[in-house]
């Protein structure tokens, strides 16, 4: 990859983490982590929490953003 590709890459991953941390700050996704299928038990003094939803769909994007950067290449 060139220099030059390379610094528009980071530029890009980087205005995409201000612009998701902008997100966050605003409560924007205040729903993950409580979606449906995400499993949670809480007991007396003790919590458990599985977020198997909240893991697949993360696994998706991740996924899909991935295949996406490899197309570029």
């Amino acid at each position: 990859m060139e220099p030059r590709n390379l610094g528009i890459l980071v530029i890009i991953v980087g205005l995409a983490l201000v612009l998701a941390g902008g997100l966050i700050a605003a409560g924007a996704f205040s729903w993950f982590g409580r979606l449906p299928g995400d499993i949670r038990i809480e007991t007396g003094s003790t919590r458990v929490y599985i977020p198997i939803t909240t893991m697949l769909l993360l696994s998706i994007a991740l996924s899909l953003l991935a295949a996406i950067l490899r197309r570029f290449q």
